[in-house]
């Protein structure tokens, strides 16, 4: 580790660079003393910032300040303005290259550090803010920044990114020219910016529930040499609240990253004297590669953030018996030949979904919470063990679904643990869809949980948890201390992520799977802390492709959870096309494997080996999209994946049109291509390589139908 620090010289002789091989910026106070970042980018590829368009380095909304510009913006803040710099400190530690900025508002008392750190050979900044109240008097902060950036390229020049992100249809990425959501408003006669912005933001204790949070500006095709081939695309790693703005200032674009806020999530936080807040991270990736060369830079990142687990090198093979097969009705008779029937497909690990604990006439939704196995579902002797015996004979690991945050309505635990150890409204306990949301800050609800996982990972040798989390409770709770639904929220949630924390810590060889109702939390701050990420609860495998196509956008590929449910009434067509749909990402089979005929059983380890022969590539690959992120309802998506030696990876999938699709391959133009069909090994498909054009022609003449390709250099 190395370290330095410096007094700030005097207000109107503060400039400090920083960076390394990969991100260089620049920061400096203008006349009026103002800490403003004035360049940030790839060494060599970082224009400067135009006089008047760079934003303070910290926007801060608090109780009797307000703004210096009235309008919907969140920027522009009077505190913004008056933070003056008091000292600043480099540090290395490891990978991480860090930077202080030690700022003061001696108006408000209010001190703020803002902590920005990037991984060595990564352009990626990641920012965070600590606001501490040095004044005498309580402070109560309404929103605070967490990174900001002006002086980014003419409206005109940009193209605005933004990702939709609802149940069963996740990941759906729009565009379109920034212009259209900033009107030109003549900045120029007006000497005013606009007090409009284009801003997105989440609702709940659903992160991505209604959008991800994450987007991008990338330079038009037109645009000029400041824009042209530019990326900035962010992601804010909120577990709860968020919001992201841009617009146009000073006839410049902006943009500004944020956790939740007074305005869009009823979040406020009082500070004591002496008391302080710390902001949930966001981070930028910047690239002069356009959208997919920012989003490699942000996959590289998010590999090196997230908690170290031997499962991000060995991706197990997973079977789990929900989706289209068992939907939330186990039992041993059931289980135990498909236990056997998973093992001989394949699968290294075996999951027992929702139901397991069922043992209600009146059905297990609104009583959960005990999680012990229900007698009537495993009779005999051993009981549930009778089924997780079966599991490991078969050398397989074992693993169970818990909803661990909720207690049922009607379950005989919810009078055990005292009020205060549930989110709680003007005294009245929140109830959710027939459920009891449980607060991680209350040790009893924690005990209740740490005995719940140390029974079921420790006395019953369960190696998997699924985790999932099925109601959405905005805003948040006014219990436990804080003053605003949504600060207790978040405090709930960052209690939550300490729990799983805790738990990795004692069980470390145990894969955790992130799930909120499929992709409802798939945000940054849950990929850093478990193992695999749910892309989708989506059952038709007709409509599944736009999302396992467009999950790396958000999910690393050796983190993204993709069903592959084939079932004995598919034709050999639908069983290749809905496995070769996860082959490049973390295959979750499912289905009534032990009802197939030994023909479609092969086609199904097929797959399997064919996963387990390219796995190893994945950690290290970064995803590309030869035919775009595609739209909802196209039909021929296409995922291509380059792993770290150079081959290439390509899924297509045709849910409908022309039987012939075209895919340029620029980066392969010139090039003596092998095409190699992976998978399935018999089908009517075809492949073509034009070394002169850089395309790939497929001809897959029924529909469906999927093909998984290789392309190596001869």
């Amino acid at each position: 580790m190395s370290s330095q620090e410096r007094d700030a010289a005097g207000p109107d002789d503060i400039t400090i660079a920083w960076g390394h091989t990969a991100l260089t910026a620049e920061f400096a106070a203008g006349p009026d003393g103002v800490l403003r970042t004035v360049r940030l980018g790839p060494p060599g590829n970082a224009p400067a910032v135009p006089p008047g368009t760079a934003l303070p380095v910290v926007e801060l909304l608090a109780a009797g300040t307000g703004t210096e510009w009235a309008g919907q913006r969140g920027i522009d803040t009077a505190v913004g303005r008056r933070l003056r710099l008091r000292s600043h400190r480099t540090e290395t530690v490891g990978p991480w290259h860090r930077l202080r900025l030690n700022l003061a508002d001696e108006v408000s008392g209010l001190a703020v550090t803002l902590l920005l750190e990037s991984p060595e050979g990564t352009a990626v900044v990641r920012g965070s803010v600590t606001v501490t109240n040095e004044a005498s008097e309580v402070r109560t902060l309404y929103a605070v920044s967490s990174l900001t950036l002006g002086g980014l390229p003419d409206p005109a020049d940009l193209d605005l990114h933004w990702a939709e992100n609802d149940w069963l249809a996740e990941c759906r990425w729009r565009s379109e020219p920034l212009r259209r959501r900033v009107p030109d408003l003549n900045h120029a006669l007006h000497r005013q910016d606009a007090r409009g912005r284009v801003a997105y933001s989440s609702r709940g204790s659903w992160p991505t529930d209604g959008h991800l949070p994450m987007g991008a500006l990338t330079g038009r095709p037109d645009a000029g040499p400041d824009a042209a081939g530019a990326a900035w695309l962010w992601q804010i790693e909120s577990p709860t609240g968020w919001i992201w703005e841009s617009g146009e200032r000073g006839a410049a674009g902006y943009l500004a990253l944020w956790g939740p806020s007074d305005t869009e999530h009823q979040w406020s936080e009082r500070l004591a004297p002496g008391a302080s807040f710390t902001t949930v991270p966001a981070a930028l990736a910047l690239s002069r590669a356009g959208f997919e060369g920012a989003l490699a830079e942000l996959t590289a990142y998010r590999r090196v953030l997230r908690r170290p687990h031997p499962d991000h090198a060995a991706l197990p093979v997973v079977f789990n018996d929900y989706m289209n097969t068992l939907n939330g009705d186990p039992t041993t008779a059931k289980l135990l030949p498909l236990i056997d029937a998973a093992a001989t497909a394949g699968a290294e690990y075996f999951v027992i979904d929702a139901g397991w604990y069922d043992g209600d006439a009146g059905g297990w939704w609104d009583t959960v919470g005990a999680w012990q196995p229900a007698a009537a579902r495993f009779p005999g002797e051993r009981g549930i063990h009778e089924v997780l015996d079966r599991i490991r004979a078969h050398n397989m690991v074992p693993g169970l679904w818990l909803e661990p945050e909720v207690i049922g309505v009607r379950s005989p635990i919810a009078p055990t643990l005292p009020d205060a150890a549930y989110f709680a409204r003007d005294g009245v306990r929140v109830r959710e869809n027939g459920r009891f949301q449980l607060d991680l800050r209350h040790p009893a609800a924690r005990r209740h949980l740490d005995a719940t996982v140390d029974r079921i990972v420790g006395a019953w040798g369960v190696g998997y948890l699924k985790l999932d989390y099925n109601i959405s409770v905005p805003p948040g709770t006014d219990t436990g201390g804080t003053t605003s639904p949504g600060a207790g929220l978040l405090a709930h949630a960052r209690a939550y992520q300490d729990w799983l924390h805790a738990v990795l810590e004692r069980h470390p060889r145990l894969v955790i799977e992130n799930c909120a109702s499929g992709g409802m939390r798939m945000d940054g701050s849950s990929l850093a802390l478990t193992q695999l990420q749910s892309t989708s609860d989506q059952q038709d495998f007709l409509r599944y492709p736009p999302i396992a196509a467009s999950a790396p956008t958000a999910v690393p590929p050796e983190q993204g959870a993709v069903w592959a449910y084939p079932q004995p009434e598919f034709t050999d067509d639908e069983i290749a096309f809905t496995l070769a749909g996860a082959l490049l990402g973390r295959i979750h089979l499912s289905g009534h494997l032990n009802r197939m005929t030994s023909g479609q059983l092969t086609l199904v380890r097929e797959a399997v080996r064919v996963y387990q022969g390219l796995r190893a590539d994945l950690p290290g690959a970064v995803p590309f999209w030869p035919l775009g992120l595609p739209d909802w309802e196209e039909p021929w998506p296409a995922l291509g994946l380059r792993a770290a030696d150079g081959t290439t990876y390509l899924t297509v999938w045709r849910r409908g049109g022309g039987p012939v699709r075209t895919l340029p391959l620029p980066a392969w133009r010139g090039r003596a291509v092998e095409p190699e069909i992976l998978y399935p090994a018999a089908t009517a498909g075809t492949v073509a390589w034009s070394a002169p054009e850089g395309e790939l022609t497929v001809t897959l003449p029924r529909a469906p139908a999927a093909l998984l390709l290789r392309l190596r250099a001869r």
